[in-house]
């Protein structure tokens, strides 16, 4: 098939979702229980963590909707299964001190060519530690999603890395990253008031938005603007003069030596009127006005569906009718339980909404959640991870480096040509590369897909179903077919190089670029 063929193929597929969602149930009343099975359970594995292997579906299934749910959501209740964390220096681009002030200001003043050469070789070198550190730390990600014991934590964190976006591009201090990506794990399922608290207060958003600039003389509206129209309000919900006076709550909103600081003498502390409240507002107060309103609630609401169930325009008028009543419920449920996330995930995966067929199966997964499922159901070895980061560069998802300061697009931005060819490639060096896990070099072996079932009497469609259900879900026995045809062909069909052969034959199905 070709690539412009292939991607016309999951558009229609897509399409075919949107002609179903003219008759989707739009109750977030739970699904019956009786009715959650094991592709339910696989639906719910792929879009609130990253898949899993099919006797981990079938735990799921066995546990009921409710307590499958729970598990998933209430996850600070699982042990964490160890990963080192990132070596990175806190150091590398610290402040001078006083006395290197001193020193480089005596060269300057003096002409002292030698010691301003030694002055900039040694900031060139700490600026090279800390690409070296900020790799680390791209790998140190990749590596946590795909050994995580907590998948949805992860999902939760890449939501709000996108939602809350700043790049290293900018921020050109890799422990800044990294602290601004513990901040949002720490607090990803908590509620969405205090990571809109804390992100004033983070020393990565500060800098990548210049709010260390931004003082009663000279306010810059940067954070500000930000704030009102990609963190809580949206689009078109505010005016520029609210911009501008939340720009003078912000002032004084800095930070120092990796911490955040409160720079009073540089703080607006006169009235300023916002959103029609009129106070002597600070950063602070700036923000629980913004959470009061409803179109902050509709518009979180929003950025959690179109994580976990649509890939929906961020423009409302655009919505269908069902899209909008099922955004309204659950925005009306954040303000119910004052915007903690964890009820809110509950009711949004515990409905008949989240499980209709219009829904399941119908969602392009990003880069990262391609690799990730494909690593974590698969358990394929594990990549170099120079060639992990390259292969998510390509594929347009370099993790802390979003294109813009909205985040990533979703849905059909994430396939084109060139991110394609990509894609497959990836999976294809993942299914037919040697590697490691757990240090141990192997070459990967597929038959521990077909555990449990029995190797001497299954049939080829039973040896064909397990490895489709496992890699495309439900799909019907028409797409099964070409599948079945192949395994059927093979002398023998249980080989490690057939099953390799079916995996690769699967994978570069259009269904596997949904989820």
């Amino acid at each position: 098939m070709s690539e412009t063929l292939f991607i016309r193929t999951v558009s229609v597929l897509l399409t075919k979702s949107s002609s179903w969602m003219a008759n989707m149930n739009t109750l977030l009343e739970p699904l019956k229980a009786s009715d959650f099975d094991w592709y339910h359970a696989r639906h719910l594995l792929w879009r609130a963590g990253f898949g899993g292997r099919y006797e981990e579906i079938k735990e799921y299934e066995d546990m009921g909707l409710d307590l499958a749910v729970d598990q998933l959501v209430d996850y600070s209740n699982i042990n964490q299964q160890h990963v080192e964390q990132p070596e990175i220096d806190p150091d590398n681009i610290k402040p001078l001190t006083k006395e290197q002030r001193q020193k480089q200001s005596l060269a300057r003043k003096n002409k002292d060519q030698e010691m301003l050469a030694q002055l900039k070789k040694q900031r060139q070198q700490r600026q090279r530690t800390d690409r070296e550190d900020f790799k680390e730390l791209q790998e140190w990600w990749l590596e946590r999603i795909q050994q995580t014991t907590r998948p949805l934590e992860e999902r939760l964190t890449l939501l709000w890395h996108s939602h809350f976006a700043s790049k290293q591009q900018n921020v050109r201090d890799a422990y800044l990253m990294y602290q601004q990506n513990h901040l949002l794990r720490e607090n990803a399922s908590a509620s969405f008031d205090l990571l809109a608290s804390e992100i004033i207060h983070d020393p990565a958003m500060i800098k990548f938005l210049n709010n260390n600039q931004n003082n009663k003389r000279k306010p810059n509206e940067n954070l500000a603007r930000e704030l009102m129209e990609l963190f809580t309000l949206g689009e078109g919900n505010y005016t520029e003069q609210d911009i501008s006076e939340g720009a003078r709550a912000l002032t004084g909103y800095t930070y120092r030596d990796n911490e955040f600081v409160f720079n009073k003498r540089v703080h607006d502390d006169d009235a300023k009127t916002i959103l029609g409240q009129t106070s002597t507002h600070t950063g602070d107060d700036f923000v629980r006005i913004l959470l009061a309103k409803p179109q902050c609630a509709r518009f979180i609401a929003f950025k959690i569906y179109r994580h976990f169930v649509a890939d929906i325009s961020d423009q409302g008028q655009d919505w269908t009718k069902d899209q909008t009543s099922i955004i309204g419920q659950l925005a009306r449920a954040l303000q119910t339980h004052k915007y903690k996330i964890k009820p809110v995930l509950k009711l949004l995966l515990k409905s008949q909404h989240f499980y209709d067929p219009a829904i399941v199966g119908r969602k392009i997964k990003s880069p990262v959640h391609l690799f990730a499922t494909t690593t974590r159901s698969l358990r394929t070895p594990d990549l170099k991870a120079s060639k992990l980061r390259s292969a998510m560069r390509t594929m347009g998802q370099q993790l802390f480096e979003p294109p813009t300061v909205a985040g990533w697009d979703t849905g059909q931005a994430w396939i084109n040509t060139s991110t394609l060819l990509a894609r497959h490639n990836l999976t294809t060096t993942m299914i037919t590369a040697g590697g490691k896990r757990n240090q141990k070099t192997f070459s990967y072996d597929p038959k521990s897909l077909l555990s449990g079932l029995n190797l001497q009497s299954a049939s080829i469609t039973q040896i064909a179903d397990r490895v489709v259900d496992i890699t495309l879900g439900n799909i019907s026995a028409a797409r099964r077919r070409p599948l079945y045809d192949f395994l059927a062909s093979e002398s023998k069909p249980t080989s490690r190089q057939s099953l390799i052969s079916l995996l690769l034959l699967a994978t570069t199905m259009p269904e596997y670029q949904l989820c």
